[in-house]
């Protein structure tokens, strides 16, 4: 998966991978080839962080 340069652009498409097809930020980047680190430090970057308890990123 190549990401998205915007960060809510990534933000949605990866909480809406999540919500349909992924049980967890692991597997999705195991499945897209995708570093979570990246993800969860961009993501962060806009105020947002990964909650296991719900499968999202949330502010």
């Amino acid at each position: 998966m190549q990401l998205p340069s915007d960060n809510y652009i990534l933000l949605s498409l990866v909480n809406t991978a999540l919500r349909d097809k992924y049980a967890s930020l692991e597997e999705l980047c195991a499945e897209e080839d995708a570093s979570a680190d990246e993800i969860c430090n961009r993501l962060g970057g806009i105020g947002f962080r990964y909650d296991r308890s719900v499968n999202s990123f949330k502010a």
